[in-house]
């Protein structure tokens, strides 16, 4: 897993992408400054701001936050970043934090951004903390449909939340091919295999942290329809990206389901492996013994006759037996009774 975002903060004057007033769902204005945009909004009535910054410091954040009344406790959110997928109301604003997700090909990875939009009654403001979601795609799409535009802030919501569900489908293609891949490999007993799973199942959980919060923030939107007079219009393109976000939702959790019987298969293959590694060392070291049984028994047995003939070479003067005429058919025939009980003896007992 590996997050596009950047520790260096960008100077306040480059930290606003864009800001454009809109009227009427057609731009009506492009301020210089966070001041000029609120004026510009109090001249208009009707019209809507969207206020685009990336990665913005401190004191941008809170230049808007006195602009446009924003809690301080969402402020707070948005200048520390690093948070959950989540929606809260603060009166009359909306506080949206989003996680997007993108597939590398080259490396096999998911890359998470970070995303939080300030939804007011004439105002949108998105925190961008990372390069992804293409935002500028967003604002196109809508700047060349006047009529979705015109249906106000809650439709740049709409927006970018369906541009950050739709990326989903990529990252779910491509973990589902990783997962294939892994099952190759898997019973082709590749070495690494162990280690892939576990990386790709951290992803999946970091992606399923992403997503599974956002059927509980589409709920959050559908359940203020009525009360804030949301346009039909509108809530049928909230309702279906909450259908794209609960499929992506459902194939997440079959991924770690497939991940958790694909590391109990594995862990199976290889005890196995081990096991059948355990019985040719224990059928090696089996063949060996019965190789050493051999080799000694034979050895005792050329040893009887040596010993034999070692006695009785020595020519010592007084030995027994020096001088019997029957000494030497005596020697050879206890050599041959010797080695033949010693080779009876291990022949009954398996080791001939």
């Amino acid at each position: 897993m590996t997050t596009t975002a950047d520790r260096r903060p960008p100077a306040v004057d480059t930290s606003i992408i864009n800001n454009i007033v809109y009227l009427d769902g057609r731009p009506a204005g492009s301020p210089g400054t966070l001041g000029e945009t609120f004026q510009l909004l109090q001249q208009q009535p009707g019209s809507m701001a969207w206020i685009g910054l990336y990665r913005p410091v401190e004191a941008q954040l809170l230049s808007a936050a006195t602009q446009f009344g924003l809690h301080e406790l969402a402020v707070e959110d948005a200048i520390t970043a690093h948070q959950r997928p989540k929606l809260e109301r603060y009166g009359d604003t909306l506080f949206v934090v989003l996680r997007s997700a993108h597939y590398r090909d080259e490396t096999e990875e998911v890359a998470f951004g970070e995303l939080h939009l300030f939804v007011g009654p004439n105002f949108v403001l998105t925190v961008r903390h990372s390069h992804a979601p293409d935002l500028a795609a967003v604002r196109r799409r809508l700047e060349t449909n006047p009529a979705l535009l015109r249906l106000g802030p809650e439709a740049v919501l709409y927006a970018v939340l369906d541009a950050v569900v739709d990326a989903y489908a990529p990252v779910v293609t491509g973990l589902q091919n990783d997962i294939d891949e892994i099952e190759t490999e898997v019973f082709g007993r590749h070495p690494k295999v162990s280690r892939r799973i576990y990386e790709l199942s951290r992803e999946v959980v970091q992606f399923h942290r992403a997503t599974r919060p956002l059927l509980g923030i589409l709920d959050g939107l559908s359940a203020g329809f009525t009360k804030y007079d949301t346009d039909e219009e509108l809530q049928r393109y909230l309702r279906d990206v909450a259908d794209h976000a609960t499929t992506v939702v459902e194939q997440v959790d079959n991924f770690r389901g497939m991940l958790a019987d694909i590391l109990t298969v594995n862990a199976t293959l290889v005890s196995q492996t081990q096991n059948e590694e355990m019985q040719r060392l224990a059928e090696a070291s089996n063949a060996q013994n019965e190789e050493l049984k051999k080799i000694s028994a034979w050895a005792a047995i050329l040893f009887a006759p040596t010993l034999i003939g070692t006695v009785y070479g020595m020519n010592f003067q007084y030995m027994p037996e020096l001088h019997w005429t029957l000494g030497y058919p005596f020697a050879l025939l206890l050599m041959a009774a010797v080695c033949t009980g010693l080779y009876l003896i291990f022949k009954r007992r398996g080791w001939l």
